[in-house]
């Protein structure tokens, strides 16, 4: 093809105007959008649930999602569990002590915990950490 005629041409420009148009980067999902309700639980400790739907697994009537989002520096209370859950790092690290026990909990790292555990967190890093937790309501 030595020759692009101009009709050509202009439905060659007006393809790759419509491409760039339709390809357009990824947005990436950030926890920081006010999409929940928030809710502080104490300095530097704040709650963010999103919502509750039917659960299908045996034993549980419910199932909802929230994260606690903790800055550096902070603790959470150590309260026994309310239900049975799983819990997953999505930023940062933790430190958690659960029923006496330590361990660290760094970014994508999953646990889970029954209905009654105690289990304290800590935020000992100087960035954000956000612990997702499903909570699985019998």
């Amino acid at each position: 093809m030595d020759k692009l005629d101009r009709r050509s041409a202009l439905a060659l420009f007006g393809f790759i105007a419509a491409s760039a148009a339709v390809v357009k980067p990824a947005a990436s999902q950030t926890t920081y959008k006010t999409v929940g309700k928030d809710t502080t639980l104490a300095p530097g400790v704040v709650e963010r649930v999103y919502g509750e739907g039917p659960a299908i697994i045996p034993g549980f009537k419910s199932v909802s999602m929230r994260d606690i989002i903790m800055q550096p520096g902070s603790k959470s209370a150590g309260n026994p569990m309310k239900d049975a859950m799983v819990c997953h790092i999505t930023e940062g690290e933790l430190r958690l002590v659960q029923e006496g026990k330590t361990f660290t909990a760094k970014k994508d790292h999953v646990w889970t915990c029954g209905k009654g555990t105690k289990e304290q967190a800590f935020n000992d890093g100087n960035i954000v950490a956000i612990m997702r937790i499903t909570d699985l309501m019998a």
